[in-house]
């Protein structure tokens, strides 16, 4: 191969440097990985037990909203406070739908499908609503309106207390496992592959999208809005669609929480979760999937290490009143101060200087 042939196969995109059309096309590798993935995860939730299983699902629901706040944040440049609720969104039209479908007696398995895409179409439009408000908007006025989403969208359910049933909220039907998989069946590890398959379809989805020709668009915009728009990229539209698919993505994270909790309720869906997330992504790793996951599994270990902590301190009652909520947040606080201080990237880009460290240490010479 000679020097003009090898730059001209660099400077093609990554995947197309590859003879082999497997190793070439984006979509195989995503999707042999998603497979591969889903068949350990399927595995592993055989040997875990019950309440494992359930923090499992918790993670792979969570995972949903914060690969979507990635694409918009990270990717795109866009800072959300509101995608609490838009979970709740999400959560609140499956909670609705799976309550009228079980009351005509429509309980099987396929109709919690239509429960969910029913829950991400709602969110999809109430995004599309608030991503063509905010790409009139930039910095902190954008932040501004996320903000007003996240308190606006809880104080409906107040508002209409006769559907929504206010405080004390919904709850939610979920038939059980299929009788092909077994009679005694562990309802859990139902959840989990709910969960589990709905967290693998939506970084599939996300990860072709980031490598195609809109995640370059995503990325030129975030970086110069006028070189973009110099470029031909029509902006304004870019980071409306941008809102959109992170909308939906929190839309079915947030159904697939009540379907887990089987309730929902404002209380879930509050401010302290949209900054939840966003703490989450950026101590996972900006503009990185990996940094999602990262950023949920934090979010579902940070109660628990919360729980501990109290126990161990074994405070008074009016203490342990004052600490629940608010030692989450603190805790959260303090690790994303450290983060940002001693790791720029998050815990990913933490790791890419390691591995590169490590290579960088074992490289043989070629000279040898």
């Amino acid at each position: 191969m000679t020097t003009s042939q090898l730059r001209a196969r660099l400077s093609m995109p990554g995947p197309m440097r590859y003879a082999n059309p497997l190793i070439r096309s984006t979509l195989l590798r995503h999707l042999l990985f998603a497979v591969v993935a889903g068949a350990g995860l399927f595995a592993l939730t055989g040997a875990l037990g019950p309440f494992r299983n359930y923090q499992l699902a918790t993670v792979a629901a969570y995972l949903c909203a914060t690969a979507g706040l990635t694409v918009l944040t990270g990717l795109n440049g866009q800072l959300s406070l509101g995608h609490g609720a838009l979970m709740a969104t999400g959560a609140y039209t499956v909670a609705l739908t799976q309550n009228a479908l079980a009351d005509t007696g429509r309980v099987s398995g396929g109709y919690l499908l239509l429960s969910l895409a029913l829950g991400v179409l709602v969110t999809v439009v109430a995004g599309t609503v608030i991503g063509a408000a905010a790409a009139r908007l930039r910095g902190p006025y954008l932040a501004g309106v996320t903000l007003a989403v996240a308190v606006v969208v809880p104080a409906l359910t107040t508002t209409f207390r006769g559907v929504f049933n206010s405080e004390q909220g919904l709850s939610v039907y979920l038939a059980p496992a299929p009788e092909s998989l077994g009679l005694y069946f562990p309802y859990e590890r139902w959840q989990a592959w709910i969960a589990i398959i709905g967290a693998l379809l939506t970084l599939l989805l996300l990860g072709n999208l980031i490598h195609s020709r809109f995640g370059r668009h995503l990325r030129a915009v975030r970086d110069d809005e006028v070189a973009a728009r110099l470029a031909g990229i029509h902006v304004g539209r870019t980071q409306v669609l941008a809102f959109v698919v992170s909308a939906g993505c929190a839309g079915l994270g947030g159904g697939l929480l009540a379907v887990l909790a089987q309730s929902v309720s404002p209380g879930a869906f509050s401010l302290t979760l949209s900054l939840y997330l966003l703490m989450a992504i950026v101590i996972g790793g900006l503009g990185s999937l990996a940094g999602a996951l990262w950023g949920a599994l934090l979010l579902v270990a940070l109660p628990a290490l919360t729980s501990t902590i109290t126990d161990l301190a074994d405070p008074s009652a009016a203490v342990a009143q004052r600490l629940d909520g608010n030692l989450s947040l603190a805790i959260f606080g303090v690790t994303l101060i450290v983060v940002v201080i001693a790791a720029p990237g998050g815990v990913q880009g933490l790791l890419r200087r390691v591995g590169r460290f490590v290579g960088a240490r074992w490289r043989v010479p070629t000279g040898r």
